[in-house]
């Protein structure tokens, strides 16, 4: 139980985050590239798009069965996400989980309590939050169960650690 976060407070629904699961999560970020990375905006509907066109256009080529060598290649990239997994500093993005509590609109701040006192943050900054749960595949559990990071990583090498709860004021 004492990896389990709670965003509560100024909110229309108080959320329970397990970060123990978010190694399986797509929305995970690589924290090594991340703040390195420039950042893209991605649209969601010309992704969807490219990859429906790259489907059709492979069925059109190669007909609507599987040649061989697909399967091969997927077992390919499955071992390599595995040993990723083993090894990678992992984040993900605190957005969602925001979103999803429901902020009143009279909501101004989020404090993240941490063993060593409270952190102030802007609700507008929270949106951009990143939560580290993992450090070379492994779970944080000296100073954990996340790292909390701005979003443009400012405090990249001094996060705030022993983070045990969001409060929305």
């Amino acid at each position: 139980m004492e990896n389990i976060i709670l965003i509560t407070g100024n909110c229309k629904y108080t959320i329970t985050l397990d970060p123990s699961v978010w190694i399986f999560d797509d929305r995970r970020v690589d924290l090594t590239t991340y703040f390195s990375d420039k950042k893209e905006v991605k649209d969601q509907l010309e992704e969807y798009t490219k990859a429906v066109s790259k489907h059709w256009d492979r069925e059109i080529m190669e007909g609507a069965i599987f040649p061989p060598t697909l399967k091969t290649e997927k077992k390919f990239e499955k071992k390599l996400e595995k040993i990723k997994m083993l090894t990678s500093t992992f984040g993900i993005s605190f957005k969602p989980f925001l979103e999803n509590s429901q902020p009143n609109p009279d909501a101004k701040i989020v404090i993240a309590e941490t063993s060593e006192g409270e952190i102030e943050i802007p609700l507008e900054k929270a949106y951009e939050l990143i939560l580290k749960f993992s450090q070379d595949g492994k779970q944080l559990s000296e100073d954990g169960p996340i790292h909390l990071f701005y979003g443009d990583g400012s405090n990249q090498q001094n996060p705030f650690k022993n983070v045990k709860k969001f409060i929305v004021k």
